[in-house]
């Protein structure tokens, strides 16, 4: 095996990876140095000869890590790592822009470390470049988002306290599973004992979160962002059941998750959805009203309530005519 590093670059590129991936075997860090085994070793002893505390677990789960002490040499940037990372943090948070917003200080302080060439070109994109804010996404409390992701990490009970959009407020005890975010909004993707079953909150919903001590095992190889898709439209307040007057494959480019599960009936000539929602009105005038398929409203008395004040609203617009 070859590589187009340097001794002195393959040494640094171990740390990298030392650092990266705690635990990584010398068979892993070989390979990703593009180098045997033996040479892998090498750069590891290279390391520990320049006081870089490395250390080595035996067994079927061992590998290196880098031990407590070590303080870390400053962030080295290319311009495209430098300018994609200012990139990614005005599309995630627009208000990075702004020196007094959390991120945008933690960006200005990065800038400030880059090399001056480097520096220049990111702070130049961070002033001339702007976004459209994303009217849906929301961003959640970073107190309750790290302690949500601190119990993910640690499998770990915790208590909630959640207020729907609708404003009904109730606790309860979940597993968290994961944090997922999708389309600019953060939800935490749990096991709910209330419920018994899986359930999708919206972490800026979430009031509170209690901290516990009772472990719990997540299922194995979940498909997480799928999951959380699956399950968005389920576990609210209000049922729904619409049937659609026209095939499945016509309906379903129409058709988000949130809204439920979509289903063929009558031999394919038609279709039904069914799910759950917090916000009928919602429901009703923005979705349905934008699906152009005939529909009937088959079940959920508050979406029949919604659908109809839709109709009546839109009625009243065309006037006398």
């Amino acid at each position: 095996m070859k590589s187009g590093l340097s001794p002195t670059g393959r040494a640094l590129r171990a740390l990298e990876l030392l650092q990266a991936q705690p635990g990584i075997t010398a068979a892993q860090l070989a390979a990703q140095l593009g180098v045997t085994e033996r040479a892998a070793r090498r750069y590891v002893a290279i390391l520990r000869e320049a006081d870089i505390p490395v250390e080595s677990t035996r067994g079927p789960y061992g590998g290196y890590r880098i031990g407590r002490g070590l303080r870390l040499p400053p962030l080295m940037f290319s311009a495209a790592e430098a300018l994609g990372l200012v990139m990614a943090v005005l599309d995630g948070s627009h208000a990075a822009a702004d020196g007094h917003d959390p991120v945008g200080a933690a960006l200005g302080k990065i800038i400030r470390a880059l090399p001056e060439n480097i520096g220049r070109q990111a702070a130049a994109m961070r002033q001339h470049a702007s976004a459209a804010p994303d009217r849906e996404a929301v961003r959640p409390g970073t107190e309750t988002t790290s302690a949500l992701v601190a119990a993910v990490a640690a499998r770990r009970r915790v208590g909630i306290g959640y207020r729907s959009e609708s404003g009904r407020q109730w606790e309860e005890d979940v597993d968290p599973w994961a944090v997922v975010v999708r389309h600019g909004r953060w939800y935490l993707l749990c096991h709910s004992h209330r419920a018994g079953a899986v359930r999708a909150y919206r972490i800026d919903r979430i009031r509170s979160v209690g901290g516990g001590d009772e472990q719990f095992q997540a299922p194995e190889d979940l498909d997480y962002i799928n999951l959380l898709e699956q399950h968005l439209g389920a576990g609210w307040e209000f049922e729904t059941k619409v049937v659609f007057d026209a095939p499945y494959d016509q309906v379903a480019r129409y058709v988000r998750p949130p809204m439920g599960r979509l289903e063929r009936i009558d031999g394919g000539a038609r279709c039904v959805l069914t799910g759950t929602t917090s916000n009928p009105a919602m429901y009703a005038g923005e979705w349905l009203a934008a699906i152009p398929v005939r529909f009937r409203v088959a079940g959920g008395a508050e979406l029949r309530a919604a659908v109809a004040a839709v109709t009546e609203r839109l009625t009243a617009a065309l006037g006398a005519a």
